[in-house]
């Protein structure tokens, strides 16, 4: 990884910046997507900078606004003069229980999982083709099985899903497009914990996942799987098995 630029979306909490760290760690240079988490943003950055100067690059952006897409890889590769990887972090999740869903939920869900993915990769792939580069998308196990009260966020992930498919047949052979789908990584705010041990309960590995797996995955599509694309990989613990 060392030198390879790689932007990832949504990358000041959680999932993204345990990415972020995970892939400078093996001597990526990092391009920092984060939207309204300046100061997360800049405290990762500076960690980091401290490590391996001039390493990551912060780049903000609502990707509500269309005008983003092509402006987020337009900094990246003004900054850092190309793209080696594009990690489509950056998610909204929250209920959408049917006959109350909003114009407004589904602009902002499909938007952040589904719209923003694919134009970013869109405005990527000249630059991913020149350097042989790839796509991951971060999608969901619920993208194949719903969860219940979040059905505009699963038709989203489901559209990702189709998307790495399709993608890594329309981009191939120069670049490879994965997806890899977390199971219990991170809780919710505000659950019960009387549903997150339901929930452990029906993983074949009885407890939950961090997200240094994820981040250790996306490392091994982006780093070692050379001959992989268009595959999803279930990061759940075997949760998917009794969903």
């Amino acid at each position: 990884m060392k030198e390879k630029v790689v932007v990832v979306t949504g990358a000041a909490h959680r999932v993204g910046a345990s990415v972020v760290r995970k892939l400078h760690g093996c001597g990526a240079n990092i391009a920092l997507h984060y939207r309204n988490s300046q100061d997360a943003a800049q405290a990762i950055a500076e960690e980091l900078n401290d490590i391996r100067p001039k390493s990551v690059y912060l780049v903000s952006g609502d990707l509500n606004d269309e005008s983003t897409y092509d402006s987020v890889i337009q900094s990246v590769v003004s900054h850092f003069g190309k793209i080696d990887v594009l990690i489509n972090n950056a998610s909204s999740f929250y209920p959408t229980e049917i006959g109350n869903v909003g114009i407004e939920q589904w602009d902002d869900l499909m938007a952040s999982n589904l719209k923003a993915p694919f134009f970013l990769s869109q405005a990527a792939a000249p630059y991913l083709k020149t350097s042989k580069g790839s796509i991951v998308n971060i999608v969901d196990i619920h993208a194949d099985k719903p969860l219940k009260s979040h059905s505009v966020y699963c038709m989203a992930k489901a559209g990702l899903v189709m998307m790495t498919k399709s993608l890594a047949k329309e981009l191939g052979p120069e670049i490879r497009v994965n997806a890899v789908a977390p199971g219990a990584i991170l809780w919710p705010e505000g659950m019960e914990q009387q549903i997150k041990d339901e929930i452990l309960e029906r993983t074949a590995l009885k407890k939950p996942g961090s997200p240094e797996d994820i981040a250790s995955t996306i490392l091994f599509i982006v780093r070692d799987a050379h001959y992989m694309t268009g595959q999803i990989l279930a990061v759940d613990g075997g949760r998917s098995l009794n969903l």
